[in-house]
């Protein structure tokens, strides 16, 4: 998995915490806990991704590499 996944998957992480807290609001329990599982799950995935590029990538190819992936995911 590349920084590219890692920052896909906690912004998808970021929607579904705040679907799920909106859920909660509105005393949608079922959704709710439906969004909260696909929060964590979207979490793990970025920590597996991060905990590669940790192993794989140098501090510089890594800043580099973040960099481009923040600036796709802003431009998408």
């Amino acid at each position: 998995m590349s920084l590219d996944e890692a920052a896909r998957q906690l912004k998808m992480a970021v929607h579904d915490a705040q679907v799920a807290f909106d859920c909660v609001g509105l005393g949608d329990l079922d959704r709710a806990q439906e969004h909260a599982v696909t929060a964590r799950a979207a979490v793990d995935a970025a920590e597996v991704a991060l905990a590669r590029a940790q192993q794989d990538m140098s501090p510089e190819e890594a800043q580099a590499a973040g960099e481009r992936a923040v600036v796709a995911l802003e431009d998408a």
